[in-house]
């Protein structure tokens, strides 16, 4: 089993608190209203908590497809999220897992800076695949700048 990791930081001019909220505890109302390609976020198993998974049902190149999230840990004080894509598009035959840990922080003029940290496991002998690692990355990063605009266009969310 290969193992690839990476990091990534993205900085926001929406508050931590803010975010999160978005991110984490009204995910499954903003995402699909801020997100183009989400067209719904569904709880599939469990109450919201760690074991919940989700599935995020979405359109890519005209095709519906989904992604099953597990939610592995939740960190409301410290702004902290991890999960694990447990099925669907977003797990390529080759991948046992993918384990996305997030962490916000407080970021300049108010805004907030996002760490992520992405950890893919391999299945048997298949060697990481760089490509699927920044491909990885491109998505969450369009992904985090969809709820910022989103959330800079709708002032009234709190």
């Amino acid at each position: 089993m290969g193992v690839f990791t990476f990091e990534n930081e993205s900085t926001s001019t929406v508050a931590p608190a803010r975010l999160y909220k978005a991110l984490v505890t009204d995910a499954d109302i903003i995402i699909p209203k801020a997100v183009d390609t989400i067209q719904s976020v569904e709880t599939v198993e469990g109450n919201g908590g760690p074991g919940t998974i989700k599935k995020l049902t979405l359109v890519e190149d005209g095709e519906t497809k989904y992604v099953l999230h597990k939610i592995e840990s939740i960190d409301e004080a410290n702004l902290g999220y991890n999960y694990s894509i447990v099925g669907g598009v977003g797990l390529p035959d080759t991948v046992e897992k993918i384990s996305i840990e997030t962490k916000l922080f407080e970021g300049p003029n108010g805004g907030s800076i996002g760490k992520v940290t992405i950890n893919i496991q391999t299945k048997g002998d298949a060697q990481p695949n760089e490509e699927e690692g920044k491909a990885a990355k491109a998505r969450g990063d369009v992904f985090f700048k969809a709820i910022e605009s989103y959330l800079s266009a709708h002032p009234e969310y709190n």
